[in-house]
């Protein structure tokens, strides 16, 4: 098993100088009907977006998360994908083997706060990039991504759970320290959102 420093060399590889996608969906559940609008200030390029994020997104949403657009299409959650150079937090998380990711995922993301809706989506999504891998080096970011993926939401939120999954893939496993997590309790009108990253 390989130490943290012995590692550090391939992950730094991997974070600064190759571009890093990032694939987060925006949850919007309101107490009631609501006029919700969302700005995103990105520290990078955006290279998708569903619906199309143009001087930002303007949604009438449903407390089931349902939204609608003023053209009267709706939309499960809003899309966004982009690249940038940040930097990632990866000297605490967790070793998985790939074919343990679909348990660790949903035992994780379930205790952080997401549905059974949301962490499936998010498991689905991911699932088949991680699972053939030996091992998945895996850390929830926290401020590396918050700080760069800034959201302003109108009505504000009386809650926000931001999930971002940073990964890097490995071919025998490592020692590092454990990450700590901590849940998430929705009040109010509640935003989830979930995104991840493959650490090249």
């Amino acid at each position: 098993m390989m130490g943290l420093a012995a590692l550090l060399p391939l992950l730094l590889a991997g974070c600064g100088d190759d571009t890093v996608f990032a694939k987060p969906v925006i949850y919007l559940y309101p107490e009631q009907e609501t006029e919700v609008s969302v700005q995103l200030d990105y520290d990078g390029e955006l290279t998708c977006t569903y619906p199309a994020y143009e001087d930002g997104w303007s949604v009438t949403a449903q407390p089931d998360g349902t939204l609608t657009d003023e053209d009267g299409k709706q939309y499960s959650y809003l899309f966004w994908e982009g690249e940038t150079d940040v930097e990632y937090d990866m000297s605490r998380g967790f070793v998985v083997k790939g074919s343990d990711t679909a348990e660790f995922l949903q035992e994780k993301l379930s205790y952080l706060g997401l549905t059974p809706r949301e962490y499936n989506e998010f498991i689905v999504y991911w699932l088949p990039k991680m699972q053939d891998h030996p091992y998945n080096l895996i850390a929830f970011q926290q401020e590396a991504y918050t700080d760069s993926a800034a959201l302003t939401i109108s009505p504000q939120p009386d809650s926000i759970l931001r999930v971002f999954m940073a990964y890097q893939p490995l071919e025998q496993p490592v020692e590092i320290e454990e990450q700590a997590l901590a849940p998430f309790a929705r009040e109010g009108f509640a935003v989830v959102e979930w995104g991840g990253t493959e650490i090249r």
